[in-house]
């Protein structure tokens, strides 16, 4: 788990202190050692850096200011073989390939151990030498086999390409500028920004669906001419001619087995996880698990401890999260395992709350629990976390998938839509509920965010008129059952949403979030089922509540879903600081002249709804957003 960073200048040579301060902006994610890599005149060179272990930079010249077309950097996080022989960037013995890598590869020891049988040799126990010697032996048919999170940077100068790509569900994020000048790209947007190359401006389109779905859907960024390489994907970069092309390696199964009965099914996702647990598990470094008191990260907990019987265990507390931390408490005893309790006060949740909302390089609907349970674990010592995360999608966990079957229904009565005249709030939110055609519509308004017609009320009309607002080019294959549904919840919910604000909570303190839900096998095996055995519109989750009814507590099964969040809602009503601070922020962007001042105090004046606050923390965040990567 690290930070990777990196250029290439179609033109001219630029200066490397372009890349210096890249790395630096993304010290967080490697707090053990750093280097980088350059193409100086036509052969490549290695360097390390301020920050580089005293044994690479008695190996490397320190990397002083020079000029260069191409330019590696890293930030590493050590896990597995914690020695100088992990180092990145990593260089084949030929000095021809060169790979910079941010993830953990689970199943890197079996192919470890098939390279070797074709004849290659190994000098470190690391899985960043074994994606080396992958890529020499197969190439890019190489991304298909790695199981596990990765972001991944390859130059190869026997191919005169460079090589970008991204993990299947997208737990490891990578984000790149692309115009006539060149191409920059980074772990984070934040290091990118930091390149002579890259032009900071608002990309309006991404804000647009960040407002719709609390999160900006891949490839779009917030940021003009910075995307998001989507998931499963790898993207080539030709030096000879600057041409870039893009492919996809993997897509979910679009073929169900149906000869598979519920008894079998729960069995075979049994073994699967275990299996995951058991490979995840594997580290050089001491390893947690997150408890949140409910089902899945429970379950983790409980058949990590065959695996590892000294297991440690952990829960954040924080307002009204008195039931979870109770939960997780009794399961802990229940199967013996060490576990502790984090306190989260109502101050400490408000401390450094601008500079964490900044953090996210894009608005965002939520105070983000996730940073206090990863400076949590860094403070325990513990480099490497197993989450839950990941269930909810792959099972049908969110309360939203219920209403499913009644959206198919009421569909078909969406003639009456342009029959609604009257123009009241319950009037319009009807209108809109009629206005679901597509499945992406449904999955759209499941987000609990502004509706279309909010957004184009409260943003200027010379700023809206240039958003592209048909939205065609994010559908999926449409399928109108719960099939449909899961596609969005694993490309959007899971990628553009969940892992990637658990990465950059995790790599804000230096700790690696794991996800044993998300191996391949167990994704690939419960995409092929059935329909009716992983959802029945009733309860969420069934399928996984029957593994989970072999090794917990009953009274952690009957578990109510709950998000694991803190209540925004709360700290708005109750507390006069985050009040001042809103109107504080809210007064400053009415000046921006983006925003209809007018919309924005009457949704401030006028709190009715459940959700309202979260139309008015989406402006907060843009404004904090806007203050942090537009104000110099």
């Amino acid at each position: 788990m690290c930070g990777i960073s990196g250029y290439y200048s179609f033109h001219k040579n630029i200066s490397t202190k372009n890349i210096l301060e890249m790395n630096q902006a993304i010290s967080h994610r490697g707090p053990d050692d750093e280097g980088f890599w350059l193409y100086l005149n036509r052969r490549g060179m290695s360097f390390s850096g301020m920050d580089s272990t005293e044994k690479i930079k008695e190996q490397f010249p320190v990397l002083s200011e020079n000029q260069t077309p191409i330019a590696l950097g890293f930030r590493r996080l050590s896990i597995v073989d914690l020695s100088e022989r992990g180092h990145q960037p990593m260089l084949s013995d030929n000095e021809k390939i060169i790979i910079t890598f941010n993830g953990e590869i689970y199943n890197f020891r079996k192919l470890r151990t098939e390279l070797k049988t074709l004849g290659h040799s190994f000098i470190s126990t690391s899985d960043t030498e074994v994606i080396l010697k992958a890529y020499q032996e197969w190439g890019k048919a190489m991304f298909v086999r790695l199981d596990g999170m990765f972001a991944i940077c390859i130059v190869d100068l026997h191919q005169q390409k460079i090589i970008l790509a991204r993990d299947r569900v997208g737990m490891k994020p990578l984000f790149y500028y692309q115009d006539e000048n060149g191409l920059v790209w980074a772990s984070e947007i934040k290091a990118i920004l930091k390149n002579e190359i890259v032009k900071t401006e608002i990309n309006w389109n991404g804000v647009y669906t960040n407002f719709l779905f609390q999160t900006t859907l891949a490839p779009q960024t917030c940021f003009q001419n910075i995307f998001s390489l989507e998931p499963a994907s790898c993207m080539t970069i030709d030096l000879e001619d600057q041409k870039i092309t893009k492919e996809t390696f993997w897509s979910l199964p679009s073929k169900h087995n149906d000869n598979i009965t519920q008894a079998e099914a729960t069995e075979k996702i049994d073994q699967l996880l275990s299996e995951s647990i058991s490979e995840q598990l594997f580290a050089d470094v001491p390893v947690a698990v997150m408890m949140s008191g409910g089902i899945d990260s429970t379950l983790i907990a409980s058949k990590a401890k065959p695996f590892n019987g000294k297991i440690d265990t952990y829960t954040i507390s924080y307002p009204f999260s008195e039931e979870e931390v109770e939960k997780a408490s009794l399961a802990a005893r229940y199967f013996g395992v060490s576990h502790k309790v984090k306190e989260v006060s109502d101050e400490e949740a408000l401390d450094q709350l601008k500079e964490n909302i900044q953090h996210f390089e894009e608005p965002y609907s939520s105070f983000e629990v996730l940073i206090n349970a990863a400076k949590y674990a860094r403070d325990q010592e513990f480099k490497v976390v197993l989450s839950g995360n990941g269930a909810d999608e792959l099972f049908g966990g969110y309360s939203h998938t219920l209403k499913l079957n009644r959206w198919l229904l009421m569909r078909n009565f969406n003639f009456v839509k342009p029959l609604i005249f009257t123009k009241d709030r319950f009037s319009q939110r009807v209108k809109n509920y009629f206005s679901q055609e597509k499945m992406f519509d449904f999955f759209c308004q499941s987000q609990i965010s502004m509706m279309p017609l909010q957004i184009k009320n409260v943003l200027k009309p010379e700023i809206y008129t240039e958003i592209n607002t048909d939205l065609s080019g994010y559908h999926a294959s449409e399928i109108k059952s719960y099939s449909g549904y899961f596609e969005y919840d694993m490309k959007f919910s899971l990628s553009s949403h969940h892992v990637f604000r658990d990465d950059l909570s995790a790599m804000k303190y230096g700790v690696e979030f794991r996800y044993p839900y998300l191996s391949n096998a167990l994704i690939d095996y419960v995409a092929a089922l059935p329909e009716n055995i992983r959802f029945n519109g009733v309860q969420n989750k069934p399928l996984l509540r029957k593994v989970a009814a072999k090794y917990l507590p009953q009274e952690v099964l009957n578990m109510p879903k709950r998000g694991f969040s803190f209540p925004v809602h709360y700290f708005i009503k109750n507390e006069q600081r985050v009040r001042d601070f809103i109107a504080e922020n809210l007064e400053s962007l009415k000046k921006r002249n983006f925003f209809k001042g007018e919309v924005i105090d009457e949704w401030w004046k006028h709190q009715e709804n459940e959700y309202d606050w979260v139309k008015i923390w989406q402006l907060v965040t843009f404004e904090l957003w806007y203050q942090k990567y537009f104000e110099k």
